[in-house]
């Protein structure tokens, strides 16, 4: 893509993006996630409406009266976008690709952000760390984040979310708000989302198309593997093909579901045929 192309793309994409960020999501970003970085301020008499969580029970037993500790909200956050950038994300069935949907999402949560005052991250991550951007504010930087999200090429066409998120806890000391992008075709991450999600406040963001979820039959079919690059000959007329696909397909999606709800961390889904707005909206509204 050349560079008049590219920048023509990162327009259109900040402009609908930006629209949404604007509008729709900084409010309810901002209502989801503040409080979620707090700094200690004082300790005070309790009263009656507090949070008994909140009560200090050092002072209290010294004062032999109940003292609550208070807490202030950080006046800035950081936001770490964690993208899925390997083989499996081109693919797509109608007019959009997984890719482009992921690029939209994570450019909507960056202007939200970036309205909140909060420094965003890149991760762009395969069976490797393909990028690291480290957090900052502005414009400018979240333009850059989008340039790569629509022009970086990957090394590597695998997935191995264990790694990025490994790479995010050795990076990122102080507490993040987490958005990890991805189809999730990906497995034992259970043990590192775990360590993670124990300092940042993490959500997976599921990018699907649900024509993946089925294999159609089409007889004998030459299929090519988008994360290892191989060309398989594939019975799809074969019943038990089909359903050992659809079983396999499954079982991952139910350990992503699984394995984020365990460690605490949030879960959206959405198709690329579906509107992510309505998704995001509803997710932020139930936190």
């Amino acid at each position: 893509m050349d560079t008049k192309d590219l920048l023509k793309k990162v327009r259109k994409i900040e402009i609908k993006t930006r629209r949404l960020s604007d509008h729709i999501f900084s409010g309810e970003y901002h209502t989801s996630f503040k409080g979620r970085g707090m700094t200690f301020s004082e300790v005070r008499q309790y009263q009656y409406g507090d949070d008994i969580r909140a009560i200090d029970w050092n002072v209290t037993a010294r004062y032999n009266e109940a003292h609550v500790k208070v807490f202030e909200e950080e006046r800035e956050l950081t936001m770490m976008l964690m993208v899925d950038i390997s083989g499996s994300e081109s693919f797509g069935s109608k007019n959009q690709f997984k890719k482009d949907i992921v690029t939209e999402i994570a450019a909507t949560m960056a202007f939200s952000a970036t309205q909140n005052n909060d420094k965003i991250g890149l991760i762009l991550f395969s069976d490797e760390i393909e990028l690291y951007i480290p957090p900052k504010k502005g414009r400018s930087h979240v333009l850059r984040i989008i340039r790569e999200l629509i022009e970086f090429q990957p090394k590597s066409r695998k997935t191995d979310i264990a790694q990025a998120l490994k790479f995010l806890s050795g990076t990122q000391k102080k507490k993040a708000i987490v958005f990890v992008i991805s189809d999730f075709i990906s497995e034992d991450y259970e043990h590192t989302l775990k360590i993670a999600a124990k300092k940042h406040d993490i959500t997976g963001i599921r990018v699907y198309d649900i024509r993946e979820e089925k294999m159609p039959d089409l007889g004998m079919v030459s299929m090519l593997d988008a994360e290892t690059g191989a060309i398989e000959l594939i019975n799809t007329g074969s019943k038990a093909v089909r359903m050992n696909y659809e079983k396999q397909y499954r079982d991952k999606v139910n350990y992503f579901k699984e394995t984020f709800s365990k460690s605490g961390s949030g879960v959206v889904n959405t198709t690329v045929d579906e509107s992510y707005v309505t998704k995001l909206l509803s997710y932020f509204k139930s936190r």
